[in-house]
């Protein structure tokens, strides 16, 4: 079962995380996030263990503290599909946006 980890301190590793769960069973994968331009940490992670595993993991882990803060633990769900626009550029009330995830809007109506 795979895992979402929130409420991480910014300074806890990926390896931090695979030893914290690893008390609980064994762990087949485990991440934190971090933003890629500036290689911080997001505060948030996953980790994947057996399904009795992960059971016995939240109910201890979920709201308990760690490096200071209360861990926030449950079964990850699926992202939901990103619908078009993104990023709230592009495709409003007429502006000229085009949607596409760019923020230039793809070549639609009037820059102005």
């Amino acid at each position: 079962m795979k895992m979402y980890v929130g409420n991480l301190a910014w300074r806890t590793t990926t390896e931090d995380l695979e030893a914290l769960f690893s008390n609980y069973g064994s762990v087949s994968d485990a991440i934190v996030l971090t933003d890629r331009e500036t290689g911080r940490s997001r505060g948030f992670g996953f980790v994947t263990m057996g399904d009795e595993d992960a059971k016995k993991a939240i109910d201890a882990l979920d709201g308990s503290d760690f490096e200071g803060r209360p861990l926030r633990v449950n079964e990850a769900q699926e992202r939901a599909p990103r619908s078009g626009g993104g990023g709230g550029y592009g495709g409003g009330g007429n502006r000229g946006g085009g949607g596409g995830g760019n923020r230039g809007g793809g070549g639609g109506g009037n820059r102005w």
